[in-house]
């Protein structure tokens, strides 16, 4: 999806109720096509795959990034203090790779497979093999690596493999746009989803009793060449450039702000593929841009460009609940 076309198509789910409204009968349309096949799974004329370990799946039932990949790292990491042995699979979205499934390390080709895995790999340290086909995935990272556990990053909506737990992220700031279904809305799935997944993980402040409440954390910008690390401090007061293509790039921009820098915002779809033309300004003025658009620009990157890296921290209340719903599936 090109620039000005994601642009037109989020104001129209999260700004623009009137044109919404005139979709909404292809909503209706979509919804209804997303429960029939749900039920196809249920009576098992399409069949789910079960794994010998327990599987959580961590995603969305909004088009777009919520928050999953930094809550399933710190997913991966927790389990790990906690004695578990977690692997992570994903779909790759955006890698372009000819055979699947394929394992990645924090030095594989992002344009293989896809920003999102590349910063698992790099920040987990667990193993990770990503593909469009979850169970083959998963099976893959099984018959090579000693895991007790598997995090899907995404995949709610991927019911051939049989999941444990369902956790779903939402963005506090958006919510839910319009609350209609594709193509009318952002959404996936109806909102009465969220009655039958195990968690509810809101990024940003909760605004229900049975919700958890995560954190996007960091104040540190890195060097994409020298790896020079600099407070975020250190850019009060310097005209620079904020660049985001993530699910909602006006949350980064507001991080920045919320630090007293003074930027000039570039957002850009999400898992947009960067050329160098599109992260130089032409000038001297620094660049600040996320971790996740930062594994796509390293390679022609300058000393003017600087990553802004984030770790999730959810309320402790989630760490507790995630365990002891873990040992009860064992």
């Amino acid at each position: 999806m090109n620039k000005t076309l994601a642009r037109l198509v989020q104001h129209i789910w999260y700004k623009d109720p009137i044109t919404g409204a005139w979709l909404m009968p292809l909503g209706f349309l979509y919804s209804d096509v997303v429960r029939f096949r749900k039920f196809l799974y249920k009576i098992g004329v399409l069949k789910s795959q079960r794994l010998p370990v327990p599987v959580v799946v961590v995603g969305n039932i909004t088009v777009g990034g919520t928050g999953k990949t930094p809550l399933v790292i710190w997913m991966a990491r927790y389990l790990r203090q906690q004695g578990f042995k977690p692997g992570i699979i994903s779909r790759g979205y955006g890698g372009q790779a000819s055979v699947w499934p394929l394992a990645v390390t924090a030095d594989s080709d992002v344009a293989e497979v896809g920003d999102e895995a590349v910063l698992m790999a790099k920040q987990s340290g667990c193993p990770v093999v990503v593909g469009p086909l979850r169970v083959a995935a998963a099976q893959a990272l099984l018959q090579a690596n000693d895991c007790d556990v598997l995090l899907s990053d995404d995949g709610l909506q991927h019911y051939a493999l049989a999941r444990t737990l369902e956790i779903v992220v939402i963005d506090g700031e958006r919510r839910f746009g319009n609350g209609y279904c594709l193509p009318a809305g952002p959404l996936r799935e109806p909102i009465n989803r969220l009655e039958s997944v195990d968690m509810v993980v809101v990024n940003g402040e909760k605004s229900a009793d049975h919700e958890f409440s995560m954190q996007l954390l960091g104040d540190v910008a890195v060097n994409l060449v020298s790896g020079e690390q600099r407070t975020l401090s250190a850019f009060v007061g310097i005209a620079s450039h904020a660049l985001a293509g993530i699910g909602n790039p006006q949350r980064f921009f507001n991080k920045l702000a919320a630090a007293g820098i003074s930027c000039k915002n570039h957002p850009f779809p999400d898992h947009y593929c960067y050329q160098a033309q599109d992260i130089n300004f032409g000038d001297q003025q620094p660049v600040l841009m996320t971790e996740k658009d930062a594994v796509k620009c390293r390679a022609f990157a300058t000393v003017q460009h600087w990553s802004v890296p984030v770790v999730a921290e959810p309320e402790a209340a989630f760490a507790e609940k995630l365990l002891n719903l873990l040992k009860r599936k064992l």
